[in-house]
């Protein structure tokens, strides 16, 4: 798949109220390709593909069941995807 690359990474980290939690999410450089390639391979996307100020997100189902989900950032990002 050419749009999700391991290494290099990004973290985020930001302030919650609330009990500490985290997340983990792939980048892809453009997500309407890559849901394409991974609709054809027949995986299930779980979330309509929604604009948050940050990005493009949406999810996948993994074999296990869970859910990973996948966005196309609009923030600049530390390397070239």
């Amino acid at each position: 798949m050419a749009g999700l690359q391991l290494p290099p990474a990004e973290i985020a980290v930001h302030p919650t109220e609330g009990a500490p939690q985290h997340e983990f999410y792939l980048m892809c450089d453009d997500l309407a390709a890559q849901l394409g390639e991974l609709r054809a391979r027949g995986v299930e996307i779980t979330r309509p593909v929604s604009e948050q100020r940050w990005g493009r997100l949406t999810a996948v189902r993994l074999p296990s069941g869970a859910e990973l989900p996948l966005y196309e950032p609009r923030h600049p990002v530390a390397h070239s995807l």
